[in-house]
């Protein structure tokens, strides 16, 4: 008796094991896992930033920026004032991961923490957040935050 029981115990693995062999087959089954597409490879999201105005204002424009963790972006960057700003957002800087920095036909990688524009200059900062959090923006340049050029980027997690 106890070999009959483990008999038919066999006989239902073997028919189970043949009815997903063949869901497997006919595309019945689960599919397998599709892999996601490495973090580079997202379309990248473009936000742009002017770093003073033509009249010589010192202001970002916009001065408030929102990015999402995992999120890939664009950020372009770009100078129509009459002198030179920076964009200086050190603790920003080192919650993301840079993919790079392009200007004037050169291409920057690996840590950033501060861009100088000069007048009519234009650049792109291709980066991922990594990290939620309010950080301050601001123009190094003595003087200029003080008067204004000063702005807030905020990482928000994912939705």
């Amino acid at each position: 008796m106890a070999h009959r029981k483990g008999l038919r115990g066999w006989m239902i693995w073997a028919v189970g094991l043949g009815a997903g062999v063949l869901l497997a087959l006919l595309g019945l089954g689960e599919s397998p896992a599709v892999a996601a597409p490495a973090p580079t490879q997202l379309p990248a999201i473009t936000v742009t930033i002017h770093l003073g105005t033509k009249a010589g204002d010192l202001r970002f424009q916009p001065d408030h920026l929102v990015f999402e963790a995992g999120q890939r972006y664009q950020l372009v960057l770009d100078n129509p004032s009459p002198q030179k700003h920076y964009f200086t957002a050190k603790d920003f800087a080192d919650a993301l991961w840079s993919q790079k920095v392009e200007a004037g036909g050169v291409e920057v990688k690996g840590a950033i923490h501060e861009l100088e524009l000069k007048p009519g200059a234009v650049a792109e900062w291709v980066f991922i957040p990594q990290k939620s959090g309010l950080y301050e923006l601001h123009c190094s340049i003595p003087g200029h935050a003080e008067a204004g050029m000063v702005g807030q980027i905020e990482v928000k997690d994912p939705a």
